[in-house]
């Protein structure tokens, strides 16, 4: 299939290159040169405006958005929206809040437009190597594009949802669960660093890592971390937030469900804007692995840097 693609930062380039691998034609935008720049070295196409972009693809149009939630995807819709053709998809595969996809399907349905939202999880490395979809929209347009997401995907990592706003829907709840799930293993930590024992962070997340039960790749990460710094050292314990824990629990008190575990790990990333603990370094360090989201250094490590 050819389609294009708006936005080629951490998760969309690599997705442009995964896509690419698997014999698809991708033709991206990004308003930054460098963004671009990064793609043309690695032998991808790309053209100077969203104008560009829609001029250059076949009818019916598929347009898949890899840009940040919120008024970003806004902005890009509007100068799509008087651009596109009746039958024409926009795919969004950011983590937008499902009201919001609920609000843009509507809007573009009254120009026969489709809008279908997708929930992407795997990181970074997913979307080169294998990326973990929650679909929602028209099933029948999801199916015309269903080769897209079968190939970029893990085996078995993709999954059609129902209608629109159930892909981000249910990413919001997976990324409440990750954030339960990256405080408890913060919090394990926080305990070992206090024990009477001088424990091989990296080590024991290794042996964690093989055939215990809280085994898994969040469980790999916090071995890399650890084994790249034995003690977090060039890191603070600042955790930043991007929302979805926020919606998941806000979802949770409108439908009157008990959600402590990521309520507390919610207030626990808040916590951690004022106070340092061994925890929150563990988490920013996961947060980091899997997705390149941003970390505050310690005063250490900007020191090292400056010599």
């Amino acid at each position: 299939m050819h389609i294009g693609l708006v936005g080629l930062g951490k998760m969309g380039l690599n997705l442009a290159l995964n896509l690419q691998e698997h014999g698809h034609i991708v033709t991206a935008y990004d308003a930054f040169p460098g963004a671009q720049q990064a793609y043309i070295e690695q032998g991808g196409q790309v053209v100077a405006s969203l104008e560009a972009l829609v001029q250059s693809l076949p009818t019916p149009r598929v347009l898949w958005l890899m840009v940040p939630a919120g008024d970003p995807v806004d902005q890009v819709l509007d100068t799509l929206f008087p651009l596109l053709a009746p039958q024409d998809i926009v795919i969004d595969g950011g983590n937008s809040h499902y009201k919001d996809s609920i609000r843009r399907a509507q809007a573009l349905h009254t120009n026969e437009l489709h809008y279908i939202d997708v929930g992407t999880s795997g990181g970074m490395e997913g979307a080169r190597l294998g990326a973990c979809y929650m679909i929602g929209g028209d099933e029948t347009i999801f199916s015309s594009i269903e080769p897209l997401f079968r190939d970029s995907s893990v085996d078995g990592g993709y999954l059609y949802t129902g209608p629109v706003g159930s892909g981000h829907y249910a990413k919001m709840v997976h990324n409440g669960i990750e954030y339960g799930m990256m405080a408890a293993i913060g919090e394990g930590f926080e305990i070992l660093s206090k024990s009477p024992y001088a424990f091989d962070y990296a080590k024991l997340a290794d042996v964690w890592s093989h055939g215990s039960v809280i085994r898994g790749w969040l469980m790999e990460l916090t071995a890399e971390a650890f084994h790249a710094d034995p003690q977090l050292t060039k890191l603070k314990s600042v955790i930043g937030s991007s929302g979805e824990g926020k919606w998941t629990v806000e979802e949770a008190l409108a439908l009157g469900v008990s959600s402590p575990i990521t309520a507390l790990a919610l207030f626990a990333r808040y916590q951690s804007q004022e106070t340092d603990h061994f925890s929150g370094k563990v988490v920013s360090a996961l947060r980091k692995g899997f997705g390149g989201h941003a970390v505050t250094e310690s005063s250490e490590a900007s020191e090292d840097s400056s010599n």
